[in-house]
């Protein structure tokens, strides 16, 4: 999908993004291929294909940075397909209270089929943390741009975290899906075991609280909860990504029905 992105050029939108790959030109080499495109002048044909002509050499020597500083973050999921193998799922849970106050108790990562968990007060560092995030290209998070990026931010204010960043949260709602995580992850039939169904937030902060008094099943639980969190992500970020491919990437030539996430029940 990157290699097909073209509103990473000054001056096309999405409405012109589309024009173009309706036109057949569906990815940079067939836009640098064609001598004029209806509607760019000469000139402006020609700056557009010296911009292409830097950006696949960015994209062939795997700066993805240069694409992050060029897309607005609602387009970060274009980077999903390419960083595949490289892309860390993040969840965290706190004292409850916010970062002036409060603080990080456990901070989940998932990435090439493993997870993580850093707890407070045992292996939750900034050079663990820094080191996990050193291993990644693409940052998945469910509304972690609103919580738990600046919430670590504010924790660690030393921590780089400049990678591409699909916050699955904004996605979801471009595709009518409404509400939390556990209530998209019912929306779409993604189940949690039983011992964790109704478990929310507050309860990850009780949890927390029971476990400093001693309590290591309360720790346990905690855990479980939040590898759920940041385990589920993975199917979840599958099934968005391929229903934002088939309703804002370009036309795949596949005459079959879209795929679509909405279920009955789900808001619009």
């Amino acid at each position: 999908m990157l290699t097909s992105t073209f509103v990473l050029l000054q001056g096309i939108g999405p409405v012109t993004e589309r024009r173009l790959w309706q036109e057949g030109l569906l990815d940079w080499q067939r836009f640098l291929q064609q001598p004029r495109v209806a509607g760019l002048s000469p000139d402006r044909k020609s700056w557009y294909d010296r911009e292409l002509a830097l950006a696949q050499s960015q994209f062939d020597a795997g700066h993805l940075h240069f694409f992050a500083s060029r897309l607005k973050s609602r387009d970060h999921w274009r980077f999903y397909e390419t960083c595949r193998s490289r892309i860390i799922y993040l969840d965290i849970e706190t004292t409850g209270a916010p970062p002036q106050e409060g603080d990080v108790t456990v901070v989940g990562l998932h990435r090439n089929g493993q997870t993580t968990s850093l707890i407070r007060g045992e292996n939750l560092t900034a050079d663990r943390l820094q080191a996990e995030f050193d291993q990644g290209e693409l940052l998945v998070t469910f509304f972690g741009t609103g919580f738990d990026v600046p919430y670590l931010r504010a924790k660690f204010p030393a921590l780089r975290l400049t990678m591409p960043h699909f916050d699955v949260c904004f996605a979801a709602r471009r595709l009518g899906l409404r509400g939390g995580l556990k209530q998209i992850e019912r929306a779409v039939g993604i189940e949690r075991d039983s011992a964790l169904q109704g478990l929310d937030g507050w309860d990850a902060v009780r949890l927390w609280s029971q476990w400093r008094r001693g309590d290591r099943k309360a720790l346990d639980l905690l855990l479980a909860y939040n590898a759920a969190d940041t385990d589920n992500l993975v199917p979840l970020t599958e099934l968005v990504y391929k229903d934002m491919m088939s309703r804002f990437g370009p036309p795949s030539g596949d005459s079959s029905p879209a795929p679509t996430l909405l279920r009955p029940g789900c808001s619009r």
